[in-house]
Order: structure tokens, then C-alpha cells, then sequence
């Protein structure tokens, strides 16, 4: 019996340049191969991460419903982690398929629709500098109680 899941996919933004649709195909061509049927698949959004990932500061989301039975769950985690045009992603069973959610997934397919390219990555040794912080001293740190060469030699530790 097939599972209704749905997937978010974090997708590098180099190959979401190079053509939107490829970027997609990537995902859908995975889940395909693993026995899935797709019901939809849409970019979400193009966001700044949180933190980098495989030297990305931004990627793009790639929001997908599909129905799955368990056997291919496990054979498509292997080839997603295996994959480096996708970063991370999330797979959660749901009970069905959002309201108006089949219709946002055929507004992208419809003519004259546009993805927006992302933005360039953003130079990652500039925002680097900006969030090194000198440490305090150890004067600074020491707990009440502990002198500033007892905690000097702690924090060499």
C-alpha cells in the first residue's frame, strides 16, 4: 500500500541556475525511479541558509507530494545522500494533500510562468569576519569564586 508523503528538497543553487527544470528533474526523475507517483512538485522559495552547507550560503526549496510504497523509501534516501545537487531534504507521511496545493504546482507548469534566477552566493569570508568576535578574558569569564588564573589555565584546557 502506497504512503502519501510529503517532501522538501533543498537543492543547490548552481544547478538551479543552469535551468530550473533540470534542478527539478533531479528530484522528481529520483522519486520516479523508486516507484513513486508525483503528484506535485514546486519551488517553494530561495532562501539564505542558516548555516553552510557543502560551501552554500543559499539554496533553493523544492516543495514535492507524492505517493510511495515502503520498499522504495530506503533505496531513495541512498541515492539522495549520494547526490550532491541536493543538500538536504525531508520526508514526512501525511494523511492529504493540502488545499490548493495542486494548484499552485500547475501554476508553475502553466506557459508564460517564470522561476526567478537566485542570487549569487554571497561572498562567505566577508560575513565570516563580520561574526568573529573577539573572546573575552579570562577575567571576564571566570565564575564567582575561581580566580583569573585558575580560569586562564581551565580555558587552555
Amino acid at each position: 500500500m502506497a504512503t502519501l508523503y510529503e517532501g522538501m528538497f533543498l537543492l543547490d543553487n548552481q544547478v538551479v541556475r543552469t535551468d530550473w527544470a533540470r534542478a527539478k528533474a533531479v528530484i522528481t526523475d529520483a522519486l520516479t525511479k523508486h516507484g513513486a507517483k508525483v503528484l506535485t512538485a514546486r519551488r517553494w522559495d530561495e532562501r539564505k541558509l542558516a548555516y553552510t552547507i557543502r560551501g552554500r550560503r543559499r539554496a533553493t526549496y523544492l516543495l514535492t507530494f507524492f505517493e510511495l510504497g515502503g520498499d522504495g523509501v530506503n533505496g531513495m534516501r541512498r541515492d539522495l545522500d549520494l547526490d550532491e545537487r541536493v543538500l538536504r531534504y525531508l520526508m514526512l507521511g501525511v494523511e492529504a494533500l493540502p488545499e490548493g496545493e495542486l494548484e499552485k504546482s500547475q501554476a508553475e507548469l502553466a506557459d508564460g510562468f517564470t522561476v526567478p534566477s537566485p542570487p549569487p552566493d554571497e561572498d562567505t569570508a566577508e560575513e565570516e569576519s563580520e561574526m568573529v568576535e573577539e573572546a573575552p578574558a579570562a577575567e571576564e569569564m571566570a565564575p564567582e569564586g575561581i580566580d583569573a588564573e585558575a580560569a586562564a589555565a581551565l580555558e587552555g584546557n
